[in-house]
């Protein structure tokens, strides 16, 4: 990956709405070796998909919740139960493995403490074995952003 691909990637990460003129004319390319670096780097999966980014305020999902979890089971049966679940709450909008005090962090976004509280008891149900669940409310969200420093 060269300076152009990382500047194409740049532009795209701010947005990739702009035509393929318009990207291949702020890096300095025609359009037609322009694409094919696209296309590379999709083909590649460092473009893994092109996506809008949505005001969770203005869709009525304004509260931000972090989950740390702990639990009694580390096995490769009780991990694929476990990602099967979280991926099917439509609530969990990152996952993580962690290293450290919690095996698990989750950040699930909710309208408001109530559909929270029903998010917590399908989530206690369906996984079995958590040892700890703790919630960490957001008050404000200060930095949020999809572009990787490149």
């Amino acid at each position: 990956m060269d300076s152009i691909d990382k500047r194409i990637l740049r532009i795209l990460q701010q947005d990739s709405t702009l035509s393929l003129n318009e990207i291949a004319e702020q890096v300095n390319l025609s359009s037609t070796p322009c694409w094919k670096r696209i296309k590379r780097l999709e083909q590649q999966g460092v473009i893994k998909s092109r996506v809008a980014l949505l005001d969770a305020a203005k869709l009525e999902l304004g509260v931000s919740v972090f989950v740390h979890i702990k639990t009694q089971y580390h096995d490769s049966a009780w991990l694929e139960n476990f990602t099967e679940t979280v991926n099917a709450l439509d609530e969990v909008v990152e996952s993580y493995r962690m290293a450290g005090e919690w095996d698990y962090l989750l950040r699930v976004v909710v309208k408001d403490i109530a559909a929270f509280d029903l998010f917590y008891k399908k989530l206690v149900n369906r996984v079995n074995g958590l040892t700890d669940v703790t919630s960490s409310f957001s008050m404000e969200e200060i930095k949020f952003t999809t572009e990787l420093p490149i």
